[in-house]
């Protein structure tokens, strides 16, 4: 099964989640047949994708605030919208974190 990073997150006119359709967990369902094969990447290279993500608006909503507080930002909302979109991805980015651990604890717990 292949997925599609998590990437697809982006700010602009509003936070949207991009990808994520009914039937495929972040894309198309790749699978073919009864069991799938993959290459066991797919998961790491969404979770990268979605640090960097993460790290470019945590970023970006630094530079903002910094801008704010020198008085050379015109628009607050701007930074407001950067640091709430950060915090966001943050809690998403941590919760599918926590999330795939509790699953690989869950699987070591289980016997052969």
């Amino acid at each position: 099964m292949a997925l599609d990073p998590i990437g697809a997150i982006q700010g602009g006119g509003g936070l949207s989640v991009q990808g994520v359709s009914g039937t495929g967990y972040l894309g198309t369902n790749n699978v073919s047949g009864a069991a799938g094969t993959s290459d066991g990447n797919g998961f790491a290279t969404a979770l990268t994708g979605a640090v960097d993500n993460l790290q470019s608006l945590q970023s970006a909503s630094n530079q903002l605030a910094v801008s704010a507080v020198t008085g050379n930002l015109d628009d607050i909302h701007k930074a407001t919208i950067a640091a709430t979109r950060a915090q966001i991805t943050m809690e998403l980015v941590s919760t599918v974190r926590n999330k795939g651990v509790d699953a690989f604890n869950e699987i070591m717990r289980m016997q052969a």
